[in-house]
């Protein structure tokens, strides 16, 4: 065993037994790390488990303040009924042990996420930690952990689609889209874009995919609660919650024009659609997915009519990392031939990002994290973060731009 992989494995050993100390002191003392949006989800399945209504506030509530949430409203699960499916085995566990088994479901996702992104992006294989440390160290990152929320398993979902699509297991793929249709809002041009290639392609596999896998998980919760899909529409039809003041555009134009006009936070769609036809004009006969997801999903977010809370925005990652991997494969000693460093590592074949203009993205990247932290430390409300997605679409578009080539002298 060579002395660095020796003092790794030390390192770890160290690591788990310091976490297994905190885990006794956190199922010791509950008033330490409060359960926060975990709570809707652990309420919500135990309650689909018992055959009850989990779109229910007067039954959620009441579970919710007897295991640590200090609030006078329920925390609804508004997420639609196929992601119970995801969150059923929450509702098997006390709600401190549960919230424990979350975190570390949630911080593997992000790892994993982490390491392949920065795979697929084409980033060098000897320096997998650059990627785990963009994932990890991104602000959006800390806030879905730290409130328990469902945010990495979506990213989970967008990086295996990208993986199984790559591999070309493109059932698998579409399977993998379960998750991100968790908060289907929130990536909805990738559902566009996935509709459009197979139509243009003939290979309606990955739809297939994700219409089973959805069928499948949709079915699971009725299998416990056979009401649970009237109970969610009636929740939306005579409780939605029209009172969120989220940091989306919509949110801006219902301030602007009429707070009670909830309708216009979905004028911005409209927007995100418009946008999708002219881009998919131009890239459908050379469309490749490494380079298209993390797009799409910038402009998804940025265009959502509702939520894209700052625990969510883990889907502007998948940029993220792009963005520094292309950074990467252009550093001085980096073969830039296009020769790919791994069989299962198209990504590499990718320009690398040289130039001012990468430099400033990732530069801008930092300055980002920087601004959310502050505004984290300012205690202000998640509406202040409307500017956080915006930013990193235009660092992005900057950061990726193709170089024009120079008029040569006359």
């Amino acid at each position: 065993m060579s002395p660095r992989r020796a003092v790794t494995l030390l390192a770890l050993a160290a690591a788990a037994i310091v976490i297994a100390g905190q885990v006794r002191a956190l199922l010791a003392d509950p008033t330490v790390w409060p359960p926060d949006d975990v709570i809707e989800y652990w309420a919500a399945a135990k309650l689909t488990l018992a055959g009850e209504n989990p779109y229910d506030p007067a039954r959620l509530l009441p579970l919710q303040q007897a295991n640590g949430r200090d609030t006078a409203d329920a925390v609804m699960m508004w997420n639609p009924p196929w992601a119970l499916a995801v969150v059923l085995p929450l509702g098997l566990f006390p709600a401190r042990e549960a919230q424990l088994l979350w975190l570390a479901v949630n911080l593997a996702a992000a790892g994993f996420c982490g390491d392949r992104l920065w795979r697929l992006c084409g980033g060098n294989p000897d320096r997998r930690w650059v990627g785990w440390a963009v994932v990890l160290a991104a602000l959006p990152t800390a806030f879905a952990l730290q409130a328990g929320q469902i945010g990495p398993l979506l990213l989970l979902g967008a990086v295996l689609f990208l993986d199984f699509e790559r591999r070309g297991f493109y059932f698998a793929a579409g399977a993998a889209t379960v998750l991100l249709a968790v908060k289907p809002h929130l990536a909805y041009l990738v559902w566009a874009a996935i509709l459009c290639r197979a139509v243009a392609t003939g290979n309606w596999r990955t739809v297939v995919g994700g219409a089973v896998a959805g069928l499948v998980c949709s079915a699971v919760p009725v299998l416990f609660d056979p009401h649970v899909w009237r109970q969610y529409l009636d929740a939306l039809g005579n409780r939605p919650p029209a009172q969120w003041l989220s940091p989306t555009l919509g949110t801006v134009l219902r301030l602007g024009l009429g707070e009670g006009r909830f309708g216009l936070q979905f004028l911005p769609v409209a927007a995100g659609l418009a946008w999708f036809a002219w881009h998919w004009s131009r890239h459908r006969r050379d469309w490749d997915w490494g380079e298209q997801l993390p797009l799409l999903l910038l402009v998804s977010f940025v265009t959502a009519p509702y939520g894209a809370w700052p625990f969510d925005m883990v889907l502007l990652l998948p940029a993220a990392v792009r963005l520094v991997a292309g950074l990467e494969r252009g550093r001085p000693g980096r073969a830039t031939d296009g020769t790919p460093s791994a069989p299962d590592d198209p990504g590499s074949r990718r320009p690398p990002v040289r130039g001012a203009a990468g430099t400033a993205a990732l530069q801008g990247l930092v300055a980002v994290n920087a601004g959310c932290l502050a505004l984290n430390l300012l205690k202000v409300s998640s509406f202040w973060f409307l500017w956080v997605s915006p930013a990193v679409l235009l660092l992005y578009a900057a950061g990726t731009r193709e170089p024009q080539p120079r008029p040569e002298a006359a």
